[in-house]
């Protein structure tokens, strides 16, 4: 099993690029299976995720071709319209599937997702939803099995909560559909506008992704298409704090800032000095102690959850103390007790964490839990003294493409092992 040896203790200078969106490659790949003819996505991140969803549209019958980062991707026929739990037992997007299957097929077998146990990501979102359309559902032995043989019919449909998995699984599903969908509540997240761009291309009428309501007008049929995945945020994120966490200045090139808008806004009340050039380049620069800023995760556009854990790395250096409230999932402080173990003081009250800063860290060897936690202890391990050792950094290669590489480019010393 690999790990991450890290020694601590050097400013990340120069520049480093943000790789395609994960979170916006996986549901583009799933809308893959809506048409028979070919789409071709660009700038997909080569992370483990990736790949699982690559093997799961074989496994479904698609093509997929591989060739200079770019995904060939043909579903002439579903061949098995199943997403088996052996395959996708690491990965929370295998729901993803469901609806295109539905949509196309008319009915599908998915397991009930996997990934991190950062807490409950209840499917009964989109279950409700896809009922909504016509489809008929049971669970049974781990797995949603979906029925639409007569397809799927338009319908109102209103999330009890904001999701963005099950809006970007209901968009899908109701492309496809006869007549007209409204999604109301909808999750307005980059990656959801970028998932109805693609689908727009392939033929789909869709208007007011980004916002809460969704109207979709089923088509009969979707063609093939180009697209290119918008930057990864979240890797932008954590690049820009291990900027601020190590006092460097370090440009992170060919991210989007609008889409980074309050993390943005929050390194500079930390203290951080953060410019965009007129290419998009994010630049952060030390310009003297960190202060403590406090921070409550929303949904877009809102402070991402899946910056937090960094956010909490960047604040153990930080001047005073922080409060750091997750309203997202319920189980997303595993990373604080590693923190500790390595001289953090974080105390958990409920779904707030308190961070008394300025400590100084020390490597320590810790486990990382989740993919978000593992990329906290990146970044506490780039600034503690002596070394650290990251177990299970598997969970850091479900979403970030070789980030001992670009970190070690730009000064880090790490070491996969």
């Amino acid at each position: 099993m690999d790990k991450f040896l890290i020694h601590g203790g050097i400013p990340l200078e120069g520049s480093i690029a943000v790789s395609g969106s994960k979170n916006s490659a996986l549901p583009a790949m799933a809308a893959a299976l809506l048409t028979s003819q070919e789409v071709c996505l660009d700038r997909v991140p080569a992370v483990r995720d990736i790949r699982t969803m690559g093997r799961l549209l074989v496994d479904i019958g698609a093509e997929v071709d591989l060739n200079d980062g770019r995904y060939r991707i043909r579903a002439v026929k579903i061949t098995c319209p199943e997403a088996p739990y052996e395959l996708v037992k690491t990965m929370r997007a295998s729901s993803l599937v469901l609806g295109p299957l539905v949509a196309r097929c008319g009915r599908a077998r998915v397991s009930l997702p996997g990934g991190c146990a950062i807490g409950a990501r209840p499917i009964n979102l989109h279950i409700h939803g896809l009922e909504k359309l016509g489809a008929r559902i049971r669970q049974e032995h781990g797995y949603i099995e979906a029925q639409a043989p007569d397809g799927l019919k338009g319908a109102h449909v209103h999330f009890e909560r904001i999701t963005v998995t099950g809006t970007e699984d209901l968009l899908m599903a109701a492309v496809l559909a006869e007549g007209e969908t409204i999604l109301e509540n909808a999750a307005r997240e980059p990656e959801v506008v970028d998932l109805a761009d693609l689908l727009t291309k392939m033929g789909a009428r869709i208007d007011g992704a980004g916002t809460a309501t969704i109207h979709v007008q089923g088509v009969a049929s979707l063609a093939g298409t180009v697209h290119t995945i918008i930057p990864d945020r979240i890797e932008a994120g954590t690049f820009l704090a291990a900027a601020a966490i190590t006092g460097g200045d370090l440009s992170v090139e060919g991210g989007r800032a609008d889409h980074l808008g309050v993390f943005l806004d929050k390194l500079r009340d930390s203290g951080a000095d953060v410019s965009v050039a007129e290419d998009g380049a994010m630049r952060v620069r030390s310009a003297g102690p960190l202060r403590a800023v406090d921070v409550t995760t929303q949904e877009f556009p809102g402070f991402a959850t899946d910056l937090q854990a960094q956010w909490m790395a960047l604040m153990t250096q930080a001047e005073g103390a922080s409060i750091i409230t997750e309203t997202i999932f319920e189980n997303r402080f595993m990373h604080a007790l590693e923190l500790c173990r390595m001289g953090a003081d974080i105390a958990i009250e409920g779904s707030h964490a308190v961070v008394r800063g300025r400590k100084p860290l020390s490597g320590a060897s810790v486990i990382a839990s989740d993919l978000r936690a593992s990329a906290s202890l990146v970044l506490a391990g780039l600034v503690a003294s002596g070394e650290t050792v990251i177990d299970r950094v598997y969970h850091i290669d479900r979403g970030y493409g070789k980030i001992e590489k670009k970190l070690s480019a730009v000064g880090a010393r790490i070491l996969r092992v």
